[in-house]
């Protein structure tokens, strides 16, 4: 029998980050930068107003205060967007808008508030120092910073930085591309009018699912019966070329479990027992004419969601060139006591309360109200055979599962 973290060791040799492309940068968001974003142009551009106000000469302004302000004419507006390059004239002030240029002559800018806000003329009630509300060209960057490092994984914020910096394309790993493969005669599609031992196939529309919320996309999916030739010609023919290929059901020891039948029978996956609770019979390797990596999942929903988050998540996050350890783990206390399986790794389906965790709910592999209760994974180890409130474990936060929901 393997230990979950051999079997999580034999998914990851299978893969690798995919080869790097180049993509518009508004069509890169949640995609991880294969090289640094290198600014092409100042931030800002060029000297600007960090405040509405009025352009001023500081020196000219020397002991003005609240009950002596110092008034000068306004010679005129300058706003946002302006390109024209104002000249403020000696004994002259400027209205000026945020963002807009400094105009040549001035080295300050008053803000409104610390004015009368006159049009024509303003009565200034301030001594400003030189630099005052003025945002000086490249403070924030210059022309050739690395604004972004690689293995960056981009948010909104990343995005507008590089936008900001002139940058038009970047370079990522793509979006990893999974094929996903519900198996077994028993299962129909939702909203079907079920016969006695048939069973709604929730796997692949969970499977489905995960693949999206871990930032992956779906290239195809298909429901195979328990027929081994129709699964020799899915492997022949994956659909959408994907990176990788997720099956679930039909992996155990069963008379009926054909995808074991066929991929144990073309030798490119090695089935194995995993000590661990839930998903003991685990399954990976490479399929069909291109070796396509694979990782094949029971058939059980609770057994296949939490082999998604312990396997094929740490796969996908290699493949789209992250670290498949960062996995966001966090330590927590057991508020109540649970049993544990001896000799195997119980993966505990809890809800999170301020740094306590308690089970939620039945904890069968069949049993999908606790499933969708959950918000992570506490992960006790193999030695432990009954967990004690007060104990500290490691817990695997659940993909699309609001942690918030148990405060």
């Amino acid at each position: 029998m393997r230990t979950l973290e051999e079997h999580r060791a034999a998914v990851l040799s299978l893969v690798a980050p995919l080869a790097p492309v180049e993509v518009a940068v508004g069509s890169a968001l949640g995609l991880v930068l294969a090289a640094d974003v290198v600014a092409a142009v100042d931030l800002p551009g060029f000297d600007n107003s960090a405040m509405d106000g009025y352009a001023v000469r500081s020196a000219e302004l020397a002991g003005a205060g609240p009950d002596h302000p110092v008034v000068l004419p306004v010679a005129g507006d300058v706003a946002a967007g302006d390109t024209t390059r104002h000249v403020l004239a000696p004994g002259q002030a400027l209205r000026i808008m945020t963002g807009a240029p400094i105009p040549e002559g001035a080295d300050a800018v008053v803000p409104v508030e610390l004015t009368d806000g006159g049009a024509t003329g303003v009565a200034l009630h301030v001594a400003p120092s030189a630099g005052l509300s003025v945002r000086r060209r490249g403070e924030d960057v210059r022309t050739g910073d690395a604004v972004l490092s690689a293995g960056t994984r981009l948010g909104p914020g990343h995005l507008a930085l590089a936008a900001a910096a002139n940058v038009p394309r970047v370079v990522v790993h793509p979006r990893p591309r999974v094929a996903v493969v519900s198996t077994g005669d028993e299962l129909v599609p939702p909203g079907s009018a079920l016969e006695h031992g048939q069973i709604v196939d929730s796997n692949h529309v969970m499977l489905c699912a995960l693949v999206e919320a871990a930032g992956a996309q779906v290239s195809g999916s298909a429901h195979l019966r328990d027929d081994a030739r129709a699964v020799r010609a899915l492997l022949d023919d994956l659909p959408g070329a994907p990176d990788l290929v997720l099956t679930t059901g039909g992996v155990s020891m069963g008379v009926y479990d054909t995808v074991k039948e066929v991929l144990a029978a073309d030798g490119g996956v090695e089935f194995a027992k995993v000590a661990m609770r839930p998903g003991m019979p685990q399954g990976c390797g490479v399929v069909g004419p291109s070796r396509t990596p694979a990782v094949t999942l029971p058939g059980n929903p609770v057994s296949s969601f939490v082999s998604f988050h312990v396997f094929v998540l740490p796969a996908l996050r290699r493949l789209a060139g992250l670290d498949p350890g960062a996995d966001g783990a966090f330590d927590a206390v057991a508020e109540v006591a649970w049993p544990a399986a001896p000799g195997k790794v119980e993966l505990t389906r809890v809800v999170e309360r301020d740094g306590r965790v308690r089970p939620s709910g039945g904890q069968g592999s069949h049993v999908l109200g606790a499933l969708s209760a959950a918000t992570a994974l506490a992960v006790v180890p193999a030695g432990v055979e009954r967990v004690e409130p007060g104990d500290r474990l490691r817990c695997l936060p659940l993909l699309g599962q609001d942690r918030d929901r148990g405060r």
